[in-house]
């Protein structure tokens, strides 16, 4: 089968999220380089991320805290200036190529407000883990995607920055899958053996459209 939809994660493959991050840590009253530090420690050790906060705030509750920091004025947010620079050109190369592209991410209905007013033309569908409710790497988060995608799931690639919720999924989910080395999860998994079970392997969104049009040459 070819490849006829790309369907892309956001944190970290469409959205640099240091940003937002950085205004975590300054809510918890935390130095930065301490929260990152903590942050990524966590994820070496195989644990959810959320698990971060508990160390500077026993009994954090996430969504709790979004709520309070936007009645602060300052909620959760990410603009152009957070979007990697790889993202515009490959959406628009994709689509020269005939491709149908999504986004769906595990994010709020905030940030799926967001996601539309900076991705609203360039792409054919976005959904959320809100939207949906059903979260990576719940099975029925992508049984969702299989569903509002117009091909069958292996002729669909999930394009994630991580294993465990983009990449293994996915793939159980009988999707292709393109896994990228950004992010704290790309860098600190980029060694684990199972990354050798994605269907393609990059560094940049650029990579893709060759990538994509030579498997699919390939396959006819």
């Amino acid at each position: 089968m070819t490849i006829r939809a790309v369907v892309f994660d956001v944190g970290e493959c469409l959205v640099d999220e240091t940003r937002e991050y950085g205004t975590w840590a300054d809510w918890l009253g935390v130095p930065r380089h301490t929260f990152v530090s903590a942050f990524g420690a966590t994820i070496a050790r195989g644990l959810d991320y959320r698990e971060t906060f508990q160390i500077f705030q026993p009994g954090f509750d996430l969504y709790e805290q979004r709520e309070a920091r936007a009645a602060a004025g300052k909620p959760e947010w990410f603009g152009e200036d957070d979007v990697y620079p790889d993202v515009r050109t490959a959406f628009a190369r994709l689509r020269a190529d005939g491709l149908w592209l999504a986004i769906a991410g595990n994010q709020t209905v905030r940030a799926g407000g967001l996601l539309r007013e900076l991705f609203t033309g360039d792409v054919d569908l976005i959904g959320t883990s809100d939207d949906w409710g059903a979260s990576k790497p719940d099975p029925l988060f992508f049984e969702r995607v299989a569903e509002v995608v117009p091909a069958a799931p292996d002729e669909i690639l999930y394009v994630g920055d991580r294993l465990d919720n983009d990449v293994l999924p996915a793939l159980e989910a009988g999707m292709r899958t393109a896994l990228i080395r950004r992010g704290p999860w790309g860098w600190i998994q980029q060694h684990d053996p199972a990354t050798d079970r994605s269907t393609f392997r990059i560094d940049s969104l650029a990579e893709l459209p060759e990538l994509i049009a030579k498997f699919n040459a390939a396959e006819n």
